[in-house]
């Protein structure tokens, strides 16, 4: 079976997903829709699809599929109208910025029997892929702490802060994520501090760009993560658990995997500089694992109720910096 995709959004990601889509041998990406056309064209005209009108790929009988890459504003909308529609869904993270509106939208999945699969894509890096099986597979012993380190080379446009849901919903929900895929427990505890240390623009913004947050299971397992908006030295992501046997980590990646030594002593490359390039192979994974569901049948993860689930997570915590409280979840 060749699933037949319509892409929702030409913009910087949906050019990711269109390669992704495009370059895996059981799919075929049949049509592209923005809001600009321009953009649509451009990449309509890069892999050979033809352009359409959400409406018009919402009603097709040529496509099984769609990838949202909108707005976040207009993601849950849109997954109704393709759950109602009888497509398989894949949405970028987040459903939404509204616990109540991703409950809602979830309700009308489940009750439409429709396939929704939401975007966290590291857990389909190879690396961190690795790091989960050699938990499965007890080398470890059971997990006691996660670290989880992300930090962006720099921060986005203030006009983009404005408009993300802040940094916990933007940046720190694909932690949060991870916190749940590696801990294997549901977090109970959750204790956040934040701050404005990179730009003043972005706390006139009503935002920060330095948090740190402490994770716990009603287990006492815990999980910590650093973020920041700044890391000179590149695309920091690094994941290290933890366990009673051992520890298990996976270190920051380089375009190029070298080492020199002279009198100055040892040096390697930078790192990745840009999200995209780091996870290029987290990208096609996730797709690939959609249409290896659809083919199958297989249950589809990460699902809505993980995105529902990181975003209770990212509330929690700015409830946590502002009330300078722990926050206990039910």
């Amino acid at each position: 079976m060749t699933v037949r995709f319509g892409l929702l959004g030409a913009g910087r990601i949906g050019k990711v997903h269109a390669k992704a889509v495009s370059g895996d041998p059981d799919a075929v990406l049949v049509a592209v829709a923005d809001a600009f056309a321009g953009a649509a064209e451009a990449l309509a005209g890069q892999y050979g699809c033809s352009v359409r009108s959400i409406e018009e790929i919402e009603a097709a009988d040529d496509i099984d599929a769609v990838v949202i890459c909108t707005p976040t504003d207009t993601h849950a909308d849109l997954i109704e109208r393709f759950s109602r529609a009888g497509k398989a869904i894949f949405c970028e993270k987040p459903v939404d910025l509204d616990v109540e509106r991703v409950k809602a939208c979830i309700a009308v999945v489940e009750e439409t029997g429709a396939k929704l699969m939401v975007g966290f894509n590291r857990r389909f890096d190879p690396h961190f892929q690795a790091v989960r099986r050699a938990i499965d597979d007890g080398r470890i012993g059971a997990v006691e702490m996660v670290t989880i380190t992300s930090r962006d080379p720099g921060a986005p446009p203030v006009d983009y802060i404005s408009r993300s849901g802040g940094i916990f919903r933007d940046m720190t929900i694909h932690d949060f994520d991870m916190a749940r895929f590696l801990l294997g427990e549901e977090i109970v505890r959750v204790a956040a501090t934040a701050a404005v240390l990179v730009d003043p623009a972005i706390g006139e913004a009503g935002d920060y760009d330095s948090v740190s947050v402490l994770l716990q299971t009603a287990s006492g397992r815990q999980a910590i993560i650093s973020n920041s908006r700044r890391a000179t030295y590149g695309y920091d992501q690094r994941i290290e658990i933890h366990g009673e046997k051992g520890m298990v980590l996976a270190e920051n990646q380089r375009p190029v995997s070298i080492e020199i030594a002279n009198g100055d002593g040892y040096t390697r490359p930078p790192l990745h500089d840009f999200f995209m390039t780091r996870y290029t192979e987290a990208y096609a994974n996730e797709i690939a694992a959609f249409i290896a569901a659809i083919e199958k049948g297989a249950p589809i993860s990460p699902t809505g109720a993980d995105g529902l689930a990181a975003l209770i997570l990212a509330d929690a915590a700015l409830t946590s910096v502002k009330t300078g409280a722990v926050v206990e979840l039910s």
